[in-house]
């Protein structure tokens, strides 16, 4: 039991990246409201304020994983801490748009390495049985630091409503988006001194030829007899791989890794191409173009945290006892299912200012002009935002863009949130920890640092493009539009999972290494 207390411990330990990388990804939800005006952004621009932090996590994913294999799994780790730490303490300073974009891309640097080295160092400790458990404490503890993110939004934005004396001078009205980036400073610093407890992944010191120390730590983490074992397999593992030269990229190209790779490749696509940081990282913004306000959308954000962590514990629980694939057709397909009933709900909505929604508007709106779109309908947003930008112009709209669909939509505010809810939850039971899981499993041992860092970086790719365009999209192609292609896409994920991918609960590493690559052809035969 002793052992597995410290395999538990040191991959929470870990997996607080994970935390970070989750909090530092959604707490900018609560922040684009208050930006685009501060700096006066486009929607593009807007879009880079959040993609900024992808863009440069894509970077890092290229080199975190040659580079833990040079340096090791814990150095990595370390310096992802030391960069939270400082986006944290710079984003909250920003002067600029372009400070502060700066400052994002510092903390996607943390980003790209905590999210390839986590799941990769635990699947590395953990023992084959637990594994699946293990490396999902990762996408625990994102969703955890997502659902915080939420959670702490919204309740600066109610201190700065607050006439309590402390909250006023702390300037939480003035300052609300700067406190909400600041806060990550307090787990940042929490994870750098928490990694001093934490050794060196036991498998690549075995690929260091360190086996005394790999050997203790394996013992600790899982018991002398499974330890001498697993430290044999390894090595045995090793020992079939007679090319001992540096691995490069095109390793991956080889016919013996095509199966993986098409099955790394699309798993990374999926899981970013459904929307689902669209989600995290605009859900106030969405909440708002159902017409409820600006609390109370920040308020079911809150929800969309809490759904997202209740629903990966339910795949913690399930992943190791009905395997990966069940999880993932099952979630994928009520994604599909989820994002046509927002393209349903959202094509339903009508847009009229009646007389009496005119006269309920905040006084900085000039009510004389709207007199020319009064008790007009209107079928779709963009629509109706076209006919606001004619008639009062883009920066007299850009303020007050929420108070004005909240004064005219027609729509069910209940279907929009049971859709979105619905699809975070199939979200974080199937494809969320489960591509994680998969990663860690699926690339032999020489390659596993090289193959991870490639797919994640696809995966951050993608993602970067996603949350970039997608108030683009909310503008120019309308909300209903925007989750109808990411049903379509969902729709096609479903086959693919169900064509290719293999089950890969309950196996261990080297198994899975046999299986999936050499008994096709061993990676050392490659020319």
């Amino acid at each position: 039991m002793t052992s597995i207390f410290y395999s538990v411990r040191v991959a929470l330990i870990v997996a607080l990246g994970g935390f970070l990388m989750g909090f530092d990804a959604s707490v900018i939800s609560g922040v684009v409201k208050f930006i685009e005006v501060e700096f006066d952004l486009s929607k593009i621009e807007l879009g880079w304020s959040v993609a900024s932090l992808a863009l440069s996590a894509t970077f890092a994913m290229m080199l975190a994983g040659p580079i833990s294999d040079r340096l090791g799994r814990k150095p990595v780790l370390t310096i992802a801490a030391l960069l939270f730490l400082v986006s944290a303490v710079l984003s909250a300073l920003a002067q600029s748009f372009i400070m502060l974009v700066v400052a994002r891309m510092i903390g996607g640097l943390g980003v790209g390495a905590a999210l390839i080295i986590a799941p990769m160092y635990i699947a590395e400790i953990a023992p084959s049985k637990r594994r699946g458990l293990m490396v999902s404490f990762n996408q625990l503890n994102i969703v955890v630091g997502i659902s915080t993110a939420f959670f702490t939004n919204y309740l600066i934005l109610k201190l700065g409503q607050s006439d309590a004396s402390w909250a006023l001078q702390l300037q939480f009205t003035e300052w609300n988006w700067r406190w909400m980036l600041g806060l990550e400073m307090l787990p940042a610093l929490l994870y750098l001194l928490s990694l001093g407890f934490v050794p060196e992944s036991p498998r690549w010191l075995i690929m260091q030829g360190r086996k005394d120390e790999a050997l203790a730590i394996m013992t600790r983490a899982c018991g002398a007899t499974q330890a001498r074992a697993d430290l044999d397999a390894i090595l045995d593992s090793l020992a079939r791989q007679t090319d001992h030269s540096k691995v490069s990229i095109r390793e991956l190209l080889k016919p013996s890794m095509r199966l993986v790779m098409v099955i790394g490749i699309s798993v990374a696509v999926l899981q970013q191409i459904t929307g689902i940081n669209s989600v995290f990282f605009y859900a106030p913004m969405i909440f708002e173009q159902s017409g409820i306000g600006t609390d109370a959308s920040f308020m079911q954000a809150i929800l969309v945290g809490l759904v997202n962590l209740l629903f990966t514990l339910v795949a913690l629980a399930l992943i190791d006892k009905i395997g990966r694939k069940p999880l993932l057709s099952f979630g994928v397909s009520g994604i599909a299912i989820c994002m046509f009933v927002l393209a349903f709900g959202f094509h339903s909505a009508s847009y009229t200012l009646t007389p009496e929604a005119i006269a309920s508007l905040p006084a900085g709106i000039d009510r004389t002009e709207l007199r020319a779109i009064e008790s007009v309908t209107f079928n779709s947003d963009t629509s109706f935002r076209a006919a606001l930008a004619e008639t009062l112009g883009e920066d007299a709209v850009k303020p007050f863009e929420s108070e004005l669909v909240t004064a005219a939509i027609s729509m069910n505010a209940t279907l929009i949130l049971a859709g979105i809810l619905g699809f975070v939850a199939c979200f974080a039971v199937s494809i969320g920890p489960v591509m994680w899981v998969l990663f860690s499993e699926l690339f032999p041992n020489r390659v596993r640092g090289v193959a991870i860092s490639f797919v994640g970086l696809i995966n951050s790719a993608v993602s970067f493009t996603v949350q970039l365009i997608f108030p683009w999209e909310l503008a120019y192609l309308g909300n209903a539009m925007t989750f109808l292609i990411y049903g379509l896409f969902a729709l096609v994920g479903v086959g693919i999972i169900i064509k290719l991918l293999p089950e890969t609960s309950g196996k261990s590493l080297e198994e899975l290494e046999r299986t999936l690559v050499n008994d096709r052809q061993p990676l050392s035969s490659q020319a």
